[in-house]
């Protein structure tokens, strides 16, 4: 890896070496002058600048008694202020656990008593929100004001710890499906495997540059992207927020040669407006959760896109399925990252293999040590649910074909795609449960409009008391206090009974199969 690169962190290919802060420390420290970041908005960084503000953010988390083994929650949109407060985390041995900041009501208050932070960092922006939330339910916690935390003195180089491959560095909140968020901790080695995947399968240079336009809350976004330029030396081009409209104008700008993206922004930009320019660029590689044929024709077609390389992973598990080089994905998802895990397709009822060509679900396991997550945090049952027989159960079906391409097929968990988000259906249909007159609450899964397969709509289905009169806008009102922008549903439907096993459970099955039925509403706001 990188035998002609310059800028390469030199200990990469030894996985003793596979720590954050060591990498990162390291990297400011040999290329000082090296250009590593240019924000859409603003300033460009040198990893001289990126050690120095970072520093400085360390000092601030001294003076709030932060220590190696303690967490710090962050609620920050802003790429530059999360980026230096990720890295500071780091270098103090501080567990960074990252929120989502389109979360809100009980599912944010779930995720801060989860983190056991005993501060909060908090954009301006969601500042009102999060303290109004703290004084409610009297959280034993500082919501910090992140626009007002100044400082001019640095932590000193010698102050910085390594740690080991297994600390955990980094907590994100997946979603649940038969309950609350999790939040996944990821050790050093985890986070830095996401990084190494990226660098291996996309080839990734110095003399590349990345446009980063997903949030730095997922994995995706923080270690297969930025981390993969910070050990690279490759360019990164962060976006705060993803905007069709200017994708590729900010890909021609900046002469970006790779990119990643989720299914729902492959479709906005697919249906932007065609020009005869669409062509002109340096993109030679799309990373993508598998497309469907079409979209897929579309970027190499229209857009001359080299590379479209479909992947299968999720923040647990890594990505351990990447497509190759050269290759129609056609909606499959490449071939399994032998170097670091095996998958096979096992019986989810028993865990037995399945033939090849047969359906069944997607069990992962790591090569690597402390390359997957450590677990659920503050939720040891779930993480136990999830490994079973010496593999990670995906909750996902899948199909193994004779030639070792993987294609996903759907979801065994009863969780919902929707804007490149997992959302949770316990989640969404608990903020329903909370209003007085509905009695059960069902959320599932619909096809988006244009069946594509590139994404879900939400669709919940409701019982209530029989005496109540239903508008449905109030309704969606009432729960939307509870839930972020991307759970708000597009259809609500009211039904007298629900369709339900012999032992009561809801079969959501039948629910999705019956679809958006003539007596369901559409929220025409979304």
């Amino acid at each position: 890896m990188g035998k002609q690169n310059p800028f390469l962190f030199k200990e990469i290919s030894r996985t003793e070496h596979w720590r954050v802060p060591e990498i990162i420390l390291s990297q400011c420290l040999k290329h000082p002058n090296r250009k590593i970041i240019e924000f859409t908005d603003g300033p460009e960084w040198t990893f001289k600048d990126l050690k120095i503000k970072s520093l400085r953010k360390a000092r601030i988390l001294k003076k709030l008694n932060l220590k190696a083994g303690d967490s710090l929650t962050v609620i920050i949109e802003d790429p530059k202020e999360f980026i230096l407060y990720w890295i500071a985390s780091n270098f103090l041995g501080v567990m960074f656990v990252a929120l989502n900041t389109a979360v809100k009501g009980k599912g944010l208050l779930h995720q801060i008593n989860t983190s056991k932070s005993k501060h909060v960092i908090v954009e301006n922006l969601f500042f009102d929100e999060v303290n109004n939330l703290k004084n409610i339910y009297k959280l034993d916690v500082e919501i910090l004001n992140c626009g007002e935390l100044k400082n001019k003195e640095l932590v000193k180089e010698s102050e910085v710890t390594y740690g080991k491959l297994s600390d955990n560095v980094c907590t994100m909140f997946t979603s649940g499906t038969s309950g609350p968020s999790k939040g996944v901790m990821m050790p050093n080695a985890h986070c830095v495997l996401f990084a190494v995947g990226t660098i291996e399968n996309y080839e990734l240079k110095h003399d590349h540059i990345f446009y980063i336009s997903l949030p730095l809350f997922h994995a995706n976004g923080l270690f297969m992207q930025l981390l993969a330029c910070i050990i690279t030396g490759a360019k990164a081009i962060i976006r705060k927020r993803f905007s069709a409209s200017n994708w590729l104008k900010d890909i021609r700008k900046y002469d970006v040669t790779h990119t990643n993206m989720l299914g729902a922004i492959a479709a906005f930009v697919v249906a932007q407006p065609t020009s005869e320019h669409d062509k002109d660029h340096k993109l030679v590689v799309i990373g993508s959760a598998p497309l469907p044929s079409e979209p897929e024709r579309i970027f190499r077609e229209r857009f001359g896109v080299k590379q479209v390389l479909p992947l299968y992973g999720m923040t647990e598990v890594n990505i351990p399925i990447y497509g190759l080089k050269n290759e129609i994905g056609n909606g499959k998802c490449g071939k399994v990252y032998e170097k670091y895990f095996e998958v096979e397709i096992r019986n989810p009822e028993n865990d037995s293999r399945v033939n090849d060509g047969e359906v069944g679900e997607i069990m992962v396991r790591p090569k690597q040590p402390f390359g997957f997550m450590s677990g659920y945090m503050g939720m040891p049952e779930k993480t136990i649910e999830s490994w079973r027989n010496f593999w990670f159960h995906t909750g996902d079906a899948g199909i193994k074909e004779v030639s070792g391409h993987f294609t996903f097929v759907d979801r065994i968990k009863d969780c919902i795609r929707r804007r490149g988000e997992n959302i949770s259906s316990y989640e969404v249909e608990q903020a329903f449960l909370e209003i007085p007159y509905i009695t059960e609450a069902a959320a599932y899964a619909v096809p988006a409009d244009g069946g594509d397969g590139m994404e879900d709509e939400v669709m919940v289905a409701l019982m209530t008391n029989k005496d109540v009169s239903i508008d449905f806008i109030k309704l969606l009102a009432m729960a939307k206090s509870n839930l972020a922008k991307f759970a708000i549903p597009k259809y609500l439907r009211i039904m007298e009974e629900f369709p339900k096993t012999q032992t009561g459970k809801i079969q959501k099955n039948k629910l999705r199969e019956q679809g958006v039925t003539v007596d369901t509403w559409q929220n025409i706001n979304i």
